[in-house]
């Protein structure tokens, strides 16, 4: 089980080096942002959730990481370029900067999509409410405190599945 929970950031760079690898595919917008235009007023509710969440600390080193991945995964094959590798990645950084702000209009879209204009509304007035500003700023550390929970269930559930498979084999008459 460990080795699965070791594997997962790896599984995050085999989607980025999957976007390296086949950037026609990664240049198409995802299905819920192609669908149809939401109003402009959902847009701009959409996009006021987003920044009293703060949503942009999210993503706002997109590019300057996926450069630095796509530098690296270069660098792997073809380490005597490694100077020439570091200039282009500050160039192409630079002719890049600024693109992250698609995944916030992304966001929105979606957003947008899935809720109505009202119901954004509605989020707006809670998340600036004194229980929405809580939220905001409790949500994080309660996010983070479930899932090392969920690690620790995981491994010892893992021990519990680890010794039913080896009493099963056993009555099979097979130690594993």
């Amino acid at each position: 089980m460990k080795s699965l929970l070791r594997s997962l950031p790896a599984a995050g760079l085999a989607v980025a080096l999957a976007l390296i690898v086949a950037p026609a595919a990664a240049q198409a917008p995802p299905a819920a942002v192609t669908g149809k235009p939401a109003a402009p007023a959902a847009i701009a509710a959409a996009k006021e959730i987003l920044t009293i969440k703060n949503a942009y600390a999210m993503y706002s080193n997109a590019v300057h990481g996926l450069v630095e991945k796509t530098k690296n995964v270069l660098l792997g094959a073809n380490l005597n370029y490694q100077k020439d590798l570091n200039e282009v990645a500050v160039i192409v950084a630079k002719n890049l900067a600024g693109r992250e702000k698609e995944i916030g209009d992304g966001m929105a879209q979606i957003y947008a999509t899935e809720f109505t204009e009202q119901e954004l509304k509605d989020l707006v007035t809670f998340y600036k409410s004194p229980l929405g500003q809580k939220l905001i700023a409790s949500e994080p550390k309660a996010i983070q405190s479930s899932m090392a929970y969920m690690n620790v269930w995981a491994q010892s559930f893992a021990e519990v599945i680890n010794g039913q498979f080896r009493a099963e084999m056993k009555k099979r008459g097979k130690e594993i």
